[in-house]
C-alpha cells in the first residue's frame, strides 16, 4: 500500500500472505500507449493494475512465454513436497481484458526513438516503456556447466525451472541414502531469491537428519563474500544454526568450473583457484540481464551494477534517468535489493501510482523501500520470516512473530499461504 506521504508500507506484503485486496486508486484518463517488457510477475501484475487505473490507455505485453512459473515454489519442489505442476500456471489466464500480448520475445530497446523490437524485427512505438523482462540464468559462464547436467552425477539447481528442481530432489534424496560430500554456494552477481541457496542447504542437512543418515554427509557451504547473507543479523543467525548443525562454511569461494565425470568442482577465491572433490553440488548460476537489454541503452553506464546490465533505475522511484519514460521493475531493475515476488508486490503500485499521477498532472510521490520477504526455510516445517528494506532494517510485518525464529507458522506462510495470493496477485487483486 501507499502511506499518506505516498512511501511505501512494507507491513503491506504479509498483511494476509501477499498482502490484502487493492485499494481503491486514482483512475487516469489519459490515453498513452503504454508497452510492458516481460510477462512473468511484474509484468502480469503491472498490466492488470494498469488495465484499472489508466482504462483509456492502450497496453501492449510482450513476451514469448506462454507458461507461467510460480518460482517460489521451486525449493519446495527440491524438498520433494511440491511437484513441477503445482508451479505452472498458463500466461493466457493472467493477462488482462484489452490487454494485446505480442507472443514474440523481446528482441531489442531503441529508447531515443520509443520503441521495442520483436523476435521477429516489429518495431513496437511507446509513450511509456515498462522493462519487466526478467533475467538471465547464465549457466555457461561456469566452465563444464550445462542445464542439462542436472539430475546427474550429483549435480542439482532448482533454478533452471520446474523439471530442474523435480530433478534436483531426485538428486538430493540419492545424496542422503548413498552419503559422501556436498557441496553448496551462490554466484557473485545480483540474484533473484538469495536466501534459496541456504533453503536447500538447510532441507539436505534436515532430511539427513530425519533419515538418521547425518554422519554420513559432510555439508559444506561456500559463501561468495566474507557473509552468507547480505543483512547482518539474519547473516549472524544463519551462521550461528550452521555451525550448530555442523554445516562447513568457507568464505570468499565463487564457483568457477565443474567436472561432472570427475565430480570435482573449482572455486576462485582471492588466494587462486580452489578444488574440492563432491557426490553432491547445487549449482546457482551468474544472473544476468537478458542480452536484449544489455545490448540496449539502457543498463547502468557504471558502478556496481553495470557490469550485468540491469537496467538504471532510480531506486525508489524505479524511474530511469536518462530515459524518463522508462521504468524498470522486478529482476531486472537496476536497484540494490527486490528480485524476489515480494518486492514485487511493492514496486507495481509505486510505479502504477507515479505513472497515473503524471499523467494526471500531479507531483508523483510513490517511493519503493527495497522492501524484500524471505522466509528462510531451516527445516522441514519451520522458517524464519525474514523481510528487510534497503537500508538493512529487519521489517517485519507480524509483531506476534519474531523474523530470527524458526517458526512453524513462518513454514506456513511458505508452503500454504504463498501461492494463492500470489495468482491474486498477478490478477492485480492484492
Amino acid at each position: 500500500m501507499l502511506t499518506a506521504t505516498g512511501a511505501v508500507s512494507a507491513g503491506a506484503m504479509f498483511g494476509t500472505p501477499f498482502g490484502g485486496r487493492a485499494e481503491a486508486a486514482a483512475v487516469s484518463p489519459a490515453k498513452a500507449r503504454i508497452v510492458i517488457a516481460g510477462a512473468g510477475a511484474a509484468g502480469l501484475s503491472l498490466a492488470s493494475r494498469l488495465r484499472r487505473q489508466m482504462p483509456q490507455a492502450t497496453l501492449t505485453l510482450i513476451d514469448e512465454k506462454t507458461e507461467h512459473h510460480f518460482q517460489p515454489g521451486f525449493t519446495l519442489i527440491g524438498a520433494g513436497l511440491w511437484q513441477p505442476g503445482d508451479v505452472t500456471f498458463r500466461n493466457a489466464d493472467f493477462v488482462p481484458r484489452g490487454v494485446e500480448w505480442i507472443t514474440e520475445p523481446v528482441a531489442g530497446f531503441d529508447p531515443e526513438a520509443n520503441t521495442v523490437v520483436t523476435g521477429s524485427g516489429r518495431r513496437i512505438g511507446y509513450d511509456f516503456l515498462m522493462v519487466a523482462t526478467g533475467l538471465k540464468l547464465d549457466y555457461a559462464s561456469i566452465e563444464g556447466m550445462e542445464t542439462g547436467l542436472i539430475g546427474r552425477e550429483g549435480i542439482a539447481s532448482i533454478y533452471a525451472g520446474p523439471e530442474a528442481a523435480a530433478a534436483s530432489w531426485r538428486v538430493i534424496d540419492a545424496f542422503v541414502d548413498s552419503g559422501g560430500t556436498g557441496l553448496f554456494s551462490r554466484p557473485l552477481t545480483e540474484m533473484k531469491c538469495a536466501g534459496a541457496p541456504l533453503k536447500i542447504t538447510f532441507i539436505v542437512d534436515d532430511l539427513a537428519r530425519r533419515r538418521n543418515r547425518r554422519d554420513a554427509v559432510d555439508l559444506i557451504y561456500n559463501a561468495h563474500n566474507p557473509t552468507v547473507f547480505a543483512v547482518p543479523p539474519v547473516n549472524e543467525r544463519v551462521e550461528y544454526l550452521f555451525a550448530g548443525r555442523g554445516i562447513v562454511v568457507n568464505h570468499d569461494r565463487v564457483l568457477s568450473a565443474i567436472d561432472p565425470a570427475a565430480r570435482r568442482a573449482s572455486y576462485d577465491t582471492p588466494e587462486g583457484t580452489v578444488t574440492m572433490d563432491y557426490d553432491f553440488i547445487h549449482v546457482v548460476p551468474p544472473m544476468r540481464a537478458p542480452d536484449a537489454v544489455r545490448d540496449s541503452p539502457l543498463p547502468w553506464q557504471d558502478g556496481p551494477l553495470a557490469a550485468d546490465g540491469w537496467v538504471e533505475a532510480d531506486r525508489a522511484t524505479l524511474r530511469h534517468p536518462r530515459y524518463a519514460n522508462v521504468f524498470a521493475l522486478g529482476d531486472v531493475a537496476g536497484v540494490p535489493r527486490g528480485k524476489t515476488a515480494a518486492s514485487v508486490k511493492l514496486q507495481v503500485p509505486v510505479v502504477a501510482e507515479n505513472l497515473v499521477a503524471e499523467t494526471m498532472g500531479r507531483e508523483p510521490l510513490a517511493a519503493f523501500d527495497g522492501y524484500t520477504s524471505c522466509p528462510l526455510i531451516t527445516r522441514y516445517g519451520r522458517a524464519m520470516l525474514i523481510e528487510f528494506d534497503y537500508e538493512d532494517n529487519l521489517v517485519p510485518s507480524f509483531p506476534f512473530i519474531d523474523p530470527l525464529e524458526e517458526l512453524w507458522v513462518s513454514w506456513l506462510i511458505e508452503e500454504k499461504g504463498l501461492k494463492g495470493a500470489y495468482r491474486a496477485m498477478l490478477r492485480g487483486r492484492a
